[in-house]
């Protein structure tokens, strides 16, 4: 089970994938063919049972074994096998020398297994899990509670929302009703089925505890949260409301011992069909992108610029050419409404940005200077800078195979850097030295780097080889590259 330390808090957040690598935990891709439409039963009408309340009357609570009997069904579990590169320990000096000596960093394959659950949406077959899921994998067979078992194609998977889609080759299916969380309300009951730590056809339940929750690691996923009990294994399983309707996809957990402690998170349904929708036609997702970041409003920052109240997102940086900068967005600036949807916590907006599409229009009321204006964005791309990247691959790939961009301002906060490059795509010598996407290029032969000519320049000077001193996470090491 993937997990990542967060400076902010003494938790760990966790995907619920379940898996092994030797004997360490993982999860465990991807891509394209068409599916047919899903033949989807009716919602219950009222999922509800009259329960005895203290003092007498009654109180209605959710059918659980009615949903359970009449969904479960169209619940899978997903197992998965393949590999994934491994790297030696670089931290070790004496290590760091015997591969610098050898001329590089060499990394090899090792066998990866894992698993989750998922749930069929077309009766001919398509299934939606998680993305961490299916990682790294080679193959992928899915199990039904009926037992039988297939194995399934990976139709595409889109890491930045954390969802997947599968297809079997199978028909009249059992399938799920799929609800919106529009009218889900903080406090409504929910029910999880899922396989968590491999236990099949496991059903928890909880409520509603937030909505539109913004992570650490994910601006792009408005989460639910919940006290549903989850675990490794549940993830990619069904998140259902009290109607039977699948209301969300559980991804995460906050944990301080790797299992569940109270809070769980959940995609909500709407992106998650959104995303099924644009892998099934076209084999890929396009995101949308505005090119801010953005932070909370608390009440000292709502009096310092005279808002009513402690609500919107304050913009703290407007990418350079992005769609914000064309539209007059300014840090400073706080956005209030995104056609004509209340800002209310600072992650409402990429949560409506998450929802669009790439050339649509996003109309902002902005709050600037203690008065009101309202901007027009014509959102671009969101993979725009990475096809800017590829284009400087292509100029220096045959030497090296780095495709790099400038760091934005949040990312050198966030990384603790005063400067650097950060590493969009690698190929060639560089990937074969080690060299990962997401790593910081700080300095070219001991000399810092600020920008990407300042590395062209070097890599132009050098003969055979080049030194990179890389950041990954809190480690900074020297890499050697030679070149091709």
């Amino acid at each position: 089970m993937n997990k990542m330390n967060l400076k902010s808090a003494p938790l760990v957040l966790a995907l619920l994938g379940a898996g092994i690598v030797g004997g360490a935990a993982v999860e465990v891709v991807h891509h394209a063919s068409p599916a047919a439409t899903a033949a989807v039963l009716p919602p219950m009408p009222a999922a509800t049972v009259q329960s005895p309340a203290p003092g007498g009357g009654s109180v209605v609570m959710p059918d659980f074994p009615l949903i359970t009997q009449r969904y479960g069904p169209a619940v899978v579990n997903i197992s998965v096998s393949g590999k994934a590169r491994a790297t030696p320990d670089m931290s070790d000096p004496l290590e760091f020398f015997r591969q610098f000596q050898r001329g590089g960093v060499p990394q090899r394959d090792v066998p990866v297994r894992g698993m989750g659950s998922g749930f069929i949406v077309g009766a001919d077959g398509v299934i939606l899990t998680n993305a961490h899921v299916v990682k790294d994998a080679t193959e992928v067979v899915v199990k039904l509670t009926d037992r039988r078992e297939f194995k399934a194609k990976v139709l595409g998977s889109d890491p930045k929302t954390d969802v997947a889609v599968l297809k079997i080759n199978a028909s009249n299916l059992p399938v799920v009703t799929l609800g919106s969380t529009e009218n889900l309300r903080v406090g409504d009951w929910v029910l999880a089925i899922g396989a968590p730590f491999g236990f099949e056809n496991t059903v928890t339940a909880g409520v509603v505890s937030a909505k539109g929750r913004s992570l650490p690691d994910d601006s792009a996923v408005p989460f639910i949260q919940t006290d549903v009990a989850v675990n490794p294994g549940n993830s990619g399983g069904p998140l259902f409301n009290a109607r039977g309707e699948v209301v969300g996809i559980n991804s995460q957990i906050y944990s301080q011992s790797g299992g569940y402690q109270g809070v769980s998170f959940a995609i909500p349904i709407d992106l998650a069909n959104k995303i099924k929708d644009e892998i099934v036609a076209h084999g890929k997702v396009e995101h949308a992108r505005l090119g801010v970041a953005v932070q909370e409003v608390n009440q000292s920052l709502a009096d310092s610029f005279g808002l009513d109240r402690p609500e919107g997102a304050l913009v703290a940086n407007v990418e350079k050419g992005s769609a914000a900068d064309r539209a007059g967005l300014k840090p400073g600036d706080v956005i209030r409404a995104a056609n004509g949807k209340p800002i209310v916590a600072s992650g409402d907006l990429p949560a409506i940005v998450g929802l669009s599409q790439p050339g649509q229009r996003l109309a902002l009321d902005v709050w600037r200077g203690g008065k009101k204006l309202q901007l027009t964005a014509e959102l671009t791309r969101s993979n725009d800078k990475a096809t800017a990247a590829a284009a400087i691959e292509n100029e220096q790939g045959g030497r090296l195979g780095l495709a790099l961009r400038p760091l934005e301002p949040q990312e050198r906060q966030e990384a603790g850097v005063r400067a650097g490059v950060v590493v969009e795509d690698v190929a060639g010598p560089a990937e074969a030295a080690g060299v990962e996407p997401g790593d910081i290029v700080l300095a070219v032969n001991g000399t810092p780097v600020t920008t990407v000519d300042q590395v062209k320049a070097a890599v132009e000077k050098s003969q055979k080889s080049v030194a990179l001193l890389i950041q990954r996470g809190d480690d900074r090491i020297f890499v050697p590259i030679r070149m091709g």
